[in-house]
Order: C-alpha cells, then sequence, then structure tokens
C-alpha cells in the first residue's frame, strides 16, 4: 500500500484543456472520490494515474516512485472499471487469475489468492461458472476480485456501478466501503453520482471544467462548501437559490427573503454587497419556526417517509442561477424545493406554512460566486 502524490497535472488535446494545474495528496490507505458533471476531467486523471493517458505536465508519485513515465504495467496498481471486461470463455476462477498468470505468478499462489479473494466478496461458490452465468452484481464482484488478487498498492475504480440498477447500487457501494475498510487499500474512485460520493468517501475531490472546485470530507463539504458549483451540486436535492439585496438592520446584515426582512447572524458591512443566498431543502421544516411564511406549493412529490414540496419563489427573490442536474422541474430557477420529513397531508390546492433558521442560511458573492462564511 502507497499513499499518491500528483502534482501540477494537465492534459490538453491541441487547444483543448482537459485538466488544469491539478494537485492532490492522498494518504496510504485512503478513499479518495473524483466527482464532478460529464466533461469534468475526471476520468481523465484516473487514465493518467493509471498510465493509460500521458500528462501534458506535472509528476505523479505512488510511494516513494516516480511513475510519471511508466508502463500501466509497471505502476503497481488495479484498475476496475465501469465495463466488467471479463473473458467470456473463462470461468470466474481463470478470469479473476488471468492477470497473475500473466506476470508468470506460481499456480499455487495464484489459487491462494483468487480462492482468498472470492472468499472475500462472497463468489467463491462461483469460481466454476462463466461470466453468462451471474448476474451483473456476481460479475461486478470478479471485477473486483480480479483487482484484489493483484495485492495492488493502490486501486483505481472508474464508475464501476454505472450498470448496475438503483437497488444493486445501493448494495454494492456499501460492500465496496466495507471491503476498503477491511484491505485498507489507497483507492481512487471516480463518479458522477454524487450520492455515492458522499456515502463512500473520506475525502471528496469535486471538479468543475478541469478545476478542482474543493476537497474535503463529506460532512464538510455538505456544511461548508466552497462555491455555488459546489453547493449546488452537493446534495439531493441541491441547494435552493434566491437573490435578495443585503441591508443593515440593528448593526446586523439583513436580505428580504419572501417578503419578510430576515436578519442574518453577519455584521452590516456586507450590506449593499450583491450575494446569492442559499438554504438547503432539509433545512426548510413545516409550521413555524424562527422565520416562518405561508406558500402555495405548485407541486408536492410523496417518497413515503418524506415529501418534496416544489414552492413558487417571489419575482423580487428569483435569480438566473438553477441547480446542477435533476429533472426538469427541480431546475426551475423560480421554484425551491423543500424535504420535509413526515410531513402532514399536503396538496398543491391550499396553503402551507414553512419555516427556516436564518443560521442555517448561506452566503455566495454573486459575483465570484466564492461562499462568503457568516
Amino acid at each position: 500500500m502507497a499513499g499518491i502524490r500528483i502534482q501540477n497535472v494537465t492534459k490538453s488535446y491541441g487547444p483543448l484543456a482537459v485538466l488544469k494545474d491539478f494537485s492532490l495528496e492522498i494518504a496510504d490507505g485512503e478513499f479518495v472520490v473524483f466527482v464532478g458533471p460529464s466533461g469534468c476531467g475526471k476520468s481523465t486523471m484516473l487514465k493518467i494515474l493509471a498510465g493509460l493517458e500521458e500528462a501534458s505536465s506535472g509528476t505523479i508519485h505512488i510511494g516513494d516512485r516516480d511513475v510519471t513515465d511508466l508502463a500501466p504495467g509497471d505502476r503497481d496498481i488495479a484498475m476496475v472499471f465501469q465495463n466488467y471486461a471479463l473473458y467470456p470463455h473463462l470461468t470466474v476462477r481463470k478470469n479473476m487469475g488471468f492477470g497473475l498468470k500473466m506476470r508468470g505468478t506460481p499456480a499455487a499462489e495464484i489459487d491462494r489468492r483468487v480462492v482468498e479473494a472470492a472468499r472475500i466478496l462472497g463468489v467463491d461458490h462461483l469460481l466454476d461458472r462463466r461470466p453468462r452465468a451471474l448476474s451483473g452484481g456476481q460479475r461486478q464482484r470478479v471485477a473486483l476480485g480480479r483487482a484484489i488478487v493483484r495485492e495492488p498498492q493502490a486501486f483505481l475504480m472508474d464508475e464501476p456501478l454505472s450498470n448496475l440498477d438503483a437497488k444493486l447500487r445501493v448494495h454494492t457501494r456499501a460492500e465496496i466501503s466495507a471491503l476498503h475498510k477491511r484491505l485498507g487499500v489507497t483507492t481512487i474512485y471516480v463518479t458522477h453520482d454524487q450520492i455515492e460520493a458522499m456515502t463512500m468517501a473520506d475525502r471528496i475531490v469535486i471538479m468543475k471544467d478541469g478545476v478542482i472546485q474543493q476537497i474535503a470530507d463529506p460532512d464538510t463539504m455538505f456544511r461548508k462548501p466552497a462555491n455555488l458549483f459546489v453547493a449546488g451540486f452537493i446534495g439531493s436535492p441541491g441547494m435552493n437559490f434566491l437573490r435578495s439585496p443585503v441591508t443593515s438592520h440593528e448593526g446586523r446584515a439583513a436580505v428580504r427573503l419572501f417578503g419578510q426582512a430576515v436578519a442574518l447572524p453577519a455584521p452590516a458591512s456586507l450590506a449593499g454587497r450583491d450575494v446569492v443566498i442559499g438554504i438547503r431543502p432539509e433545512h426548510i421544516a413545516q409550521g413555524a419556526g424562527p422565520v416562518t411564511v405561508e406558500v402555495a406549493p405548485r407541486l408536492v412529490e410523496s417518497l413515503g417517509s418524506e415529501k418534496y414540496i416544489y414552492i413558487d419563489v417571489p419575482e423580487e427573490n428569483r435569480t438566473t442561477l438553477a441547480r446542477t442536474g435533476g429533472t426538469e422541474e427541480e431546475r426551475r430557477a423560480d421554484t425551491i424545493i423543500a424535504r420535509l420529513m413526515n410531513a402532514d397531508e399536503t396538496s398543491t390546492s391550499g396553503s402551507l406554512r414553512v419555516s427556516f433558521d436564518p443560521s442555517r442560511l448561506h452566503l455566495f458573492d454573486a459575483n465570484t460566486q466564492e461562499s462568503i462564511q457568516l
């Protein structure tokens, strides 16, 4: 096992810059997730780490070795891809041991490693089957097993759960997390799914347009997003965005939301600053609270234990910013979402009283889009 150090890596295809000055240190045994929308450069960075792509500039160290110019087979890493890439004519046993056989590992050692990996993954009863006789989840475990038997210094995983159905994805991501805790091997995992990132990572690296936006543990990423992009990307549903001029009220900054003056836990020196206000859907509650407003729901979605309430935003609070991803309704800039747990019966035919705590609001500079700490 080993840590990984990435220093000032860039990647360009002609005039197109895909990665821009990417630097990151990953501790030995850490589980780091690269996440971001399609085209952000996360998979390109993983391929550069694996040696499948050449960096335009920068260096990569795995442990004490500079592997920047080494071939993939000399880097002592193992990859798990979105495509299982299993040989259809080989049994599970032979698929898992194929890489070791190609490296000249003794047959007895191959068998020992394969049997142990199969036992860890719960596929030891499938060793004599061929891939066509396996489910999607079982094939993914075999692909993981093929990586485990290498006993590498690091695992690189490129969206390994994308081909699984929703229920199996939840189960398999829990298995991968448990496997990492058991093996303790440094792991870099690429996904576009922020829920996978939040539930699996020790640290998240969130990317946009080839640039790192924030590096933090999941809790910090959720509570203290560095900018508007991170705030809107992390969370399900994403953060709501509103606008209002900042004024001064009794020595404190204040904004006007849903027709009410709302004092912020921030100094009056913010008055006059152009800001965007963010509030998480789960930080809006049903009933009275520190700030209470009456709203008319546009749409109600019931998920059993929770409801998503879509609320029209007054004209004065509307912003051109919308959430990243989600449905068209979720992306509307003139709508916010309240995520209510164990909510009372709610419909679009009447009004609804909701509330929020000003201390849970987020402020962002409207020009730089960077977070303003309250």
